[in-house]
This record gives structure tokens, sequence and C-alpha cells, in this order.
């Protein structure tokens, strides 16, 4: 662990800075508010990958300050929960290691917090976050059923002889009430890892990364205990009211987490093969345009949840090898 010191506290409160930053500009209405957010995250993750805990929690706590003085505390509270408290915690994690015979492993080498349990903590700080904002702000199957409404409007007014009966706008907007938390809550964990990852990318490149590269495609897991979790969200979901929502929420956090160790799988298995990249770019693109070839990904994740972790030299970050769990 990197100790307190000047640099550390610099480059904390400009990761703060920046973040906030970021974060107010998604709050302009851009085209593209969710990038920017998700964006927010970067300077806190690199802080806290190349400079330690203390860097990622002073940089929390000025993005907060930031956000407070330039809009409000109530901003600064959505943009603490749902993005920089996970960023920084994710941060804290990838640093975590033990010395590898602790675990069963070889002398002289240490262990680092395997990649599965990193991906399910993300997608449990995202559900929390989410629930969190929507009880401040009181969402509840009438804000979706709002914007059904609206929509529905600006289509009459384009098409004046569409008419949907009132079976058919309630079934739309029960089919929408389900799905819009489930699409947030996965977007936002695909979001935040792809900004976990590039972070970790940009650490090992400057020599700062306290943790080894590692191979993702072999490593990049859930939890097994996030089947449980995936299954009680459904369940929920059929339940109707604000467990419906929630159980929503669940599947879709849990879900894009199943669906990345399932690209992971997909890299692994087709690895060494001569016609892998036109096999990967078809599974991406199929993915894309049709979305139902998803759920094979999410399926070959939710079969294999074994645990790999990293093992590196004590002292070097530059090799690592994985053991299995």
């Amino acid at each position: 662990m990197k100790t307190l010191n000047a640099t550390s506290l610099m480059t904390g409160a400009l990761a703060g800075v920046t973040a906030a930053l970021l974060s107010l500009g998604a709050n302009t209405q851009s085209s593209f508010a969710i990038v920017l957010y998700a964006a927010s995250a970067l300077p806190v993750l690199i802080a806290g990958l190349g400079w330690g805990n203390a860097a990622a929690v002073i940089a929390v706590a000025v993005a907060g300050l930031t956000g407070t003085v330039l809009v409000s505390p109530y901003f600064a509270l959505l943009i603490a929960v749902i993005t920089l408290i996970p960023a920084a915690w994710l941060s804290h994690l990838a640093n975590l290691a033990r010395p590898a015979s602790e675990l069963g492993g070889p002398d002289g080498a240490l262990a680092w917090y395997p990649l599965s349990d990193i991906l399910t903590h993300l997608a449990v700080l995202v559900t929390l976050g989410m629930i969190i904002v929507g009880v401040i702000i009181g969402y509840d199957g009438s804000m979706s059923d709002r914007m059904i409404d609206i929509v529905m409007e600006a289509l009459k007014a384009q098409e004046p002889d569409y008419n949907p009966d009132a079976a058919s706008l309630a079934q739309i907007k029960s089919i929408f009430g389900i799905a819009l938390p489930m699409v947030q809550g996965a977007i936002w964990v695909l979001m935040l890892f792809a900004a976990y990852y590039i972070a970790t990318r940009i650490v090992q490149t400057s020599g700062k990364s306290l943790r080894p590269r590692e191979d993702m495609p072999s490593t990049l897991r859930m939890h097994r205990f996030s089947i449980f979790a995936f299954l009680a969200g459904l369940v929920l979901a059929f339940m109707g009211g604000v467990p419906a929502i929630v159980g929503a929420l669940v599947c879709g956090t849990f879900g894009a987490g199943f669906l990345l160790a399932g690209f992971a799988v997909f890299h692994f298995r087709t690895r060494g093969k001569s016609w892998r990249l036109p096999v990967l770019w078809l599974g991406y693109l199929s993915v894309l345009i049709f979305t139902i070839p998803a759920f094979f990904f999410l399926l070959s994740g939710l079969m294999d949840t074994r645990r790999a972790i990293a093992l590196s030299p004590a002292g070097k970050t530059t090799e690592t090898d994985t053991k299995d769990l």
C-alpha cells in the first residue's frame, strides 16, 4: 500500500476536481451524458489504482465538495453514490494482496484479490447506488408510466391514426416498467467496468500500477454466489410494484456481470484459433445489432463461475500467473 504524501494528496485533489467537472458536463443534458458520467469514474480509479486508497478517498471528497459548491449537495450526493464511491471501492479491492502461501500457493508470491469478486462487488455497488438514487428522487412505477404517456402523445402528434387500446397501452407500460431499471442497471455496470479496464491500462502503462496485469479472458468471471442474487432478482421481477423494480434492477446489474464473464469465456475458448478474430467481431456485432445473442453469452457466464486468483512474485508487478479456487 502506498503511503499518504504530498504527491498522493495533489493527485487525489486533481482527480476529484476532474471527476466533478466531468459529472457537471454530463449534467448539461448532452447526448453524451451517460459517457461523461461514466468517464467521471476514471480520475478516481486512476488515482486509487496508482497512488493508493488515500488518493482515492481525497478524490471522492474533493469531487463531492466541488459538486456541492458548483451545483448543490443533492447533486454531489448523487454522483458520489452512483459513480465516485464505486470507483474508489473498486480501486481499493484491486490493490488488495496477500501472501500466496496463506492460500496454499507458492512461497515468495502475492495473491491478488480475485477479479471475479471485484466484478461481483461492482454489481452490488451499482444496485445499492441506484436504489439510493431511486429513493431520493422518489422513483416508482408511475414515473415510467408517465414516460410512456409522453412518448405516446408524441407518436399521436406525428401519426394521428395511431391509437392503441387501453389493454395494449397497459401491457406496454408493464413491460417498460421492468425493462427500464433492468437496462439502466446493466448499462451502468458495463460502463463502470469499461472505466475500470481503461484505468488499469493507463496506470499500468505509466508504471504506477500496484496490481499486475492479468489475463482477463481466464480470470473475468462472477462469484458463484451471484447466481442466487440473479435468481432472486428474477423472482422479485414477477411480484409487481416496488419489489419488481428492485428485482429488475438486480437482474440488470448481475446479468451485465454474467454477460461480461460470458464474453471473457468467449475470448478464452477461441484463443489460438485461426478463425478467432472474425468470430469475435461477429459475436460482438450480433449482440449490438440483434440483442438476442446476448443471452448466449449470459448463459456462458452463468455456467462458468470459477474464481481465478492472479499470482505475482512478491515485490514485482510485471508478470502474473493464475490459480483457480
